[in-house]
């Protein structure tokens, strides 16, 4: 009997866990009462999906080291990473800014903060009850995010040269610094007598494909994972958690959409020359893992799987845009955390002006190149921005957004993982390399 091919396991595992979540929801009416078998199947599936997760970060520094070692050692030197590094920074910008300014115009003209050109009283009020009503864990995630100050947007260039590159390895906020160092590293390598150089290669070689084949395992079981991780987030948020925010939600999703569907699409057909539902069919494993993980990083690894054996990109070029990517290019996270704060002002009654929606703009971009690829992880971005912004109560806005802030972070999370991938397809076919689309193009 031929098996069900992973992207429909792991579609059936977000269905089954959206069903059963919104069953249990409805017959405890969304509380777990302590010692029922809803409760421990709750806690079962949390520490399911809490292993599924760290399987997945547990294979992402070895794979970027490897992979990005491997792919640019093998560039003949200097001249051909300064190429490749120019071509795909030039499209991580490009690609971020009408992200960017696709949520802007979307959040000005659907206006989701504003009732009749006045502040949404009703959504205030909702700020307000939210941040009474919060989670002892939801108040301590802004907690955390405010001590945040804005010299942090430094800190990026900062985490480039880690003093330590080990202990950079072993935290997700400065997987730039082990990006960095093994570029160097690689760089370094190209310059060795040939003897020593094919050595070295071949080690890491070999060990990126230990790596490839350590994926393939923790992935087929990603189905489980799935599941785990869904079930607690339906359950505990339920189908009326739009009900309050509806059109705020709506535009983000809407915004996501446009750039998903629409800007991505036309830069592969056109600039590529790539059939974007080729594409979008070769992407289906890491999309639906991305949705449902919320993490770009944890992502990396399927990331990388769909793009070098389903699209045809070289090891070389995806080794060196896919890591890089999942670090400073966060189409999605940009484009939320500008709707994000424009939103908020107009419920607060603050008035954008092109100037300060400039300075917004700017910010978004510069803040989702730090932000860690993990769930949640733009809250800090948000709470600093509106606070360079002047928007009064920052914090109890971002209470509130947490209400929704799991199901926009899935999407969003989809929404760079895909942006990644086209970047590297795009990247490819500049550098003339053989895509498998070619006959669709």
């Amino acid at each position: 009997m031929k098996r069900l091919a992973l992207h429909w396991q792991i579609l059936a595992a977000l269905v089954l866990a959206t069903l059963t979540g919104v069953l249990f929801r409805t017959m405890f009416d969304g509380v777990a009462p302590e010692g029922t078998f809803v409760a421990r199947g709750l806690e079962v599936s949390t520490f399911i999906g809490d292993l599924f997760m760290q399987a997945l970060k547990m294979i992402i520094v070895p794979l970027i080291v490897t992979s990005v070692i491997s792919g640019i050692a093998s560039l003949q030197g200097v001249k051909g990473f300064g190429r490749l590094g120019g071509k795909t920074f030039a499209f991580y910008a490009c690609s971020s800014l009408v992200a960017v300014v696709t949520g802007l115009l979307l959040v000005n003209l659907i206006q989701p903060g504003l009732v009749d050109g006045q502040p949404n009283e009703v959504i205030k009020a909702a700020f307000d009850q939210k941040a009474a009503e919060a989670s002892p864990e939801d108040l301590a995630k802004v907690a955390a995010a405010s001590e945040k100050e804005p010299k942090d947007f430094l800190d990026t260039i900062k985490m480039m040269v880690p003093p330590n590159v080990f202990a950079a390895a072993t935290n997700n906020g400065q997987m730039l610094g082990v990006i960095v160092f093994s570029l160097l590293f690689a760089i370094a390598i190209t310059r060795l007598p040939a003897d020593e150089m094919r050595t070295l290669r071949e080690f890491f070689q070999a060990g990126n494909d230990v790596m490839i084949t350590v994926t393939r395992w923790i992935m087929a079981i990603s189905p489980i994972g799935v599941y785990a991780l869904m079930f607690p987030v339906i359950f505990e948020n339920g189908p009326q958690v739009f009900a309050e925010m509806g059109r705020y939600f709506g535009t983000v999703i809407a915004a996501l959409g446009i750039h998903l569907f629409v800007t991505l699409p036309l830069v592969l057909h056109f600039i590529a020359k790539v059939n974007p539902l080729d594409h979008f069919r070769a992407m289906r494993d890491a999309l639906l893992l991305a949705f449902s993980t919320a993490s770009s990083s944890g992502t990396l690894p399927v990331t990388m799987r769909c793009v070098q054996d389903q699209a045809g990109v070289s090891k070389r070029t995806a080794s060196f845009t896919l890591p890089l990517g999942a670090t400073v290019n966060m189409d999605g996270t940009a484009l939320y955390e500008c709707v994000a704060v424009v939103f908020v002002a107009q419920v607060m009654g603050i008035h954008m002006g092109f100037g300060e929606q400039f300075v917004v703009v700017t910010a978004a971009l510069l803040t989702s190149i730090g932000v860690a690829g993990v769930p949640s992880a733009s809250l800090v971005a948000i709470l600093l921005i509106l606070k360079n912004s002047n928007v009064p109560n920052a914090e109890t806005a971002v209470v509130a957004l947490l209400a929704v802030d799991r199901l926009l972070d899935m999407a969003r999370t989809a929404v760079n993982v895909f942006g990644d991938s086209c970047a590297a397809v795009t990247i490819a076919r500049s550098e003339g390399e053989d895509l498998f689309t070619d006959k669709a193009a």
